[in-house]
């Protein structure tokens, strides 16, 4: 999040209500969860409670897109800001008990992201994906058993980058430990960068990031919203004297990370500690830290936000008329219906394919195909609020957020259900499912309505 708010904060100075339409006043903080897209993972819905396919149905094909699992900071700069900070404070008597204290959790924190690799899966996300496969199994036992006496393959196919190659592979070996039967029919893992870290090839995409003026002009209105700086100072004074806040926010100091990012205002330094906070519960597993004592309540849930705006803008739905965030996951929703409509056509001897990925693909890939909270586009003129807006990044995109297919066959009638996040969930408005209230539907169905091929 840091570097978003460094770019806006830095780059231009916009007054609020610059832009028509666009109210002064602070979006209400709403109900999201303060974690963002770092929430850690919990199933969404109890496998007892889903609708049993109608009458005949066989199960015959499984296949899903996952997030990685929970990870450590993605790199060394917020710690290594945050220390800096901390640091300056220590040497000008500038520290509170509480902020002795931070100083100490952030020590720890580091000490334990450099043991474990900067990016790397934590044990919160090695059991998310081992909790996935041994699920997966359990809902459709019957799949399993035909794969192993068909001799049917088992597909994982990776970004290649290595949080996401070490999900395919815990993954797999749940899989292969729910059901040893199946375990030599796993293929090794391939690496599909175009598939599945599609948002780093896509230069269209990448020159929105960079250079699209709506882009820089949202993030830096929602970074200069009075409740920003009002929670900016209100949680580093829990950390540092008053006096100290005071000259950060006047621009007294510049902290540099190593990789060159920088901190020189309280915007910038609260987006710091914000980003340890949200990393935390994804690392318990390695350890206990406490920067909820200087993040709570209101704030938290402001700063969650905070980082739900970026996410909904940068990857999401963002600006209504216009798709550069998210047709780019055409791709994989292409990939999706390829392997179904092989199964059908009998050439494809897999009886399984799961994929592992990046918020940055899940996030656009939800929005293509309308998930829940992922529907509403924002007009370029209003802003992104959790009271104009259901798009929570908890929700869409937690760590090994995943969408399910399961293929379903009665003679040559073939029917697929959808789980997000293993919830069932019905298919995009204008999807008819095979009667009212079910979450099956007819394959051929799926293609019409996603255009696939005519009626």
């Amino acid at each position: 999040m840091i570097t978003a708010w460094a770019k806006v904060v830095l780059t231009m100075v916009v007054l609020v209500g610059a832009v028509p339409g666009l109210a002064a006043a602070d979006p209400p903080p709403g109900q999201g969860l303060s974690y963002g897209t770092k929430q850690t993972y919990e199933p969404q819905q109890d496998p007892a409670t889903y609708q049993a396919p109608p009458a005949g149905f066989r199960p015959v094909f499984t296949e899903h897109v996952a997030r990685h699992g929970s990870r450590a900071l993605s790199s060394a700069k917020y710690d290594e800001l945050a220390l800096r900070m901390w640091e300056q404070a220590a040497s000008e008597n500038a520290l509170t008990a509480l902020g002795r204290q931070f100083g100490d959790d952030v020590r720890s924190l580091r000490a334990a992201t450099t043991a474990l690799g900067y990016g790397n899966l934590t044990r919160r996300g090695t059991q998310e994906h081992q909790g996935l496969a041994t699920r997966v199994h359990q809902r459709l036992p019957e799949l399993f058993d035909q794969i192993s006496a068909d001799k049917q393959h088992i597909a994982v196919v990776t970004s290649g980058k290595d949080r996401a190659v070490d999900s395919g592979r815990v993954f797999a070996d749940a899989l292969a430990t729910a059901d040893p039967a199946v375990a030599a029919l796993i293929e090794p893992a391939r690496t599909d960068r175009d598939l599945l870290y599609f948002h780093k090839t896509n230069a269209e995409y990448q020159n929105y990031l960079d250079n699209d003026p709506r882009l820089a002009q949202v993030l830096r209105r929602i970074a200069d919203l009075p409740r920003t700086h009002q929670v900016a100072t209100s949680v580093l004074r829990r950390i540092f004297a008053p006096p100290f806040v005071d000259r950060l926010t006047a621009g007294a100091y510049d902290f540099v990370a190593t990789d060159g990012t920088h901190i020189t205002n309280e915007v910038e330094a609260v987006g710091v500690i914000y980003d340890l906070y949200a990393i935390a519960p994804a690392m318990s597993g390695e350890g206990a830290w406490h920067f909820d004592r200087v993040i709570d309540g209101e704030n938290a849930q402001w700063l969650g936000y905070l980082s739900d705006a970026e996410e909904f803008y940068q990857k999401g739905p963002a600006f209504a008329g216009d798709d550069i965030t998210y047709r780019m996951a055409d791709v994989l929703l292409d990939d999706l219906f390829t392997k179904l409509e092989a199964k059908r056509a009998g050439t494809s001897d897999l009886g399984a394919e799961f994929r592992f990925t990046h918020a940055e693909e899940i996030i656009p890939l939800a929005a293509l195909m309308k998930l829940p909270g992922s529907t509403q586009a924002m007009p370029p003129e209003q802003l992104f609020t959790y009271a104009e807006n259901p798009w929570r990044g908890a929700q869409v995109a937690p760590m090994a957020a995943n969408i399910q297919w399961d293929m379903y066959q009665r003679d040559s009638d073939y029917l697929v259900r959808m789980l997000y996040n293993e919830q069932q969930i019905a298919f995009q408005p204008g999807c008819t499912p095979v009667r009212p209230g079910s979450f099956f539907y007819r394959l051929d169905e799926l293609e019409r309505c996603f255009g696939r091929r005519a009626t």
